[in-house]
């Protein structure tokens, strides 16, 4: 009796070494993701420049005392922002904006300390080699970059802003994005098994991806401007499909992200745009080939997309309240997570 094929079937199979890396990859991705959901409530709630220092060791502990509360009160006083827009603030008033930051901060700080502990340890265990060391060790310094461009945006309101400038504020928020789907990238890319040859589809999903990224960016020039908050109807806007008043600044390129009327404007094009692309890849592959393997992902992809605009849609009829601007940017990080996968999915995993 041959007892060899018998013998391969009840061996145990290897172990996946990588499995706590990806997830721990996974789990980052997650906590970035809060950290947008975080930053956008600061956001919403005017919170991000009610701390006006940063100190990266120290500002872990907030204010203990009386004293140390109406110091960090009195330092917000001497800003715009208080002076302009926020003077009928009491102390108690100030301690829930500057709880939000301080959670902004703090969740930050976090996520550096989730992000290296594991590393080093996977390290040490070696479940990685250095060709997977070096790119990670990438990811841990753009995490850390991010905090700089934190620190950048919350300085652009502090002398002659009543908020933040929308250019940094989209820096910030772009940079997230990046890392967010690097993350996404790198844990997918580390999952075992074949996967089909798609390699014929990822130009159109690299597209649908940039596409994603350039509307998270002008997402947040809509944030930045407040422009959320005008022009409130759809589909007509200010009474008309295009509206006058798109060109009034000069030079004319300030328009497209300082005219609140024209920020707007364009991140609608830009919603319809990925409408009409997605539909399009969803209807190609569907008559090229099926959507089995990883174009399985297309039909999901398309399903948000439709999801996205709808929120999006009813973020801008309700006037931007924060249940629904916060559910519409956590779920544009997520699509742009889940053609990341989809991109992923075209190649054959590989190994550490």
């Amino acid at each position: 009796m041959d007892l060899s094929a018998t013998q391969l079937s009840v061996a145990p199979a290897a172990p996946d070494r990588l499995r706590p890396v990806r997830v721990w990859l996974y789990c980052m991705a997650a906590l970035v993701l809060l950290m947008v959901v975080v930053g956008g409530a600061t956001r919403l709630t005017d919170s991000g420049l009610s701390i006006t220092s940063w100190r990266p060791i120290s500002g872990m502990v907030p204010p203990l005392s009386d004293a140390d509360w109406n110091a960090e009160f009195e330092a917000y006083k001497q800003i715009p922002q208080f002076q302009v827009l926020h003077s009928w603030m009491s102390l108690e008033d100030f301690k829930f904006i500057f709880w939000w930051e301080w959670g902004h901060r703090f969740l930050g700080r976090i996520i550096g300390f989730a992000f290296a502990i594991p590393f080093l340890v996977f390290l040490v265990q070696r479940r990685f080699t250095w060709n997977l060391a070096a790119p990670l060790a990438g990811l841990f310094v753009l995490g850390g970059f991010q905090g700089f461009l934190g620190w950048w945006m919350v300085t652009s309101g502090l002398s002659e802003l009543t908020s933040v400038s929308q250019y940094r504020l989209a820096a910030h928020l772009s940079a997230a994005a990046l890392l967010f789907v690097a993350l996404v990238w790198v844990a997918r890319r580390l999952t075992p098994g074949v996967r089909p040859d798609a390699r014929g589809g990822t130009v159109a999903a690299v597209v649908l991806l940039a596409l994603l990224l350039v509307q998270i960016a002008a997402g947040g020039f809509v944030a930045g401007l407040d422009a959320g908050m005008g022009y409130n109807t759809w589909p007509l806007m200010d009474g008309a499909l295009i509206p006058a008043g798109l060109d009034v600044m000069t030079p004319f390129w300030r328009n497209l992200f300082e005219n609140a009327l024209t920020v707007q404007f364009n991140h609608r094009l830009l919603a319809y745009a990925i409408v009409a692309y997605a539909a399009i890849l969803w209807w190609r592959r569907r008559r090229a080939g099926g959507l089995a393997g990883a174009h399985a992902w297309l039909p999901r992809i398309a399903l948000l997309v439709l999801l996205q605009v709808g929120l999006g849609i009813a973020t801008l009829l309700f006037m931007v309240p924060i249940s629904l601007a916060l559910g519409h940017q956590a779920l544009a990080f997520m699509l742009a997570g889940m053609v990341t996968a989809y991109l992923a999915d075209m190649r054959p995993a590989r190994g550490s």
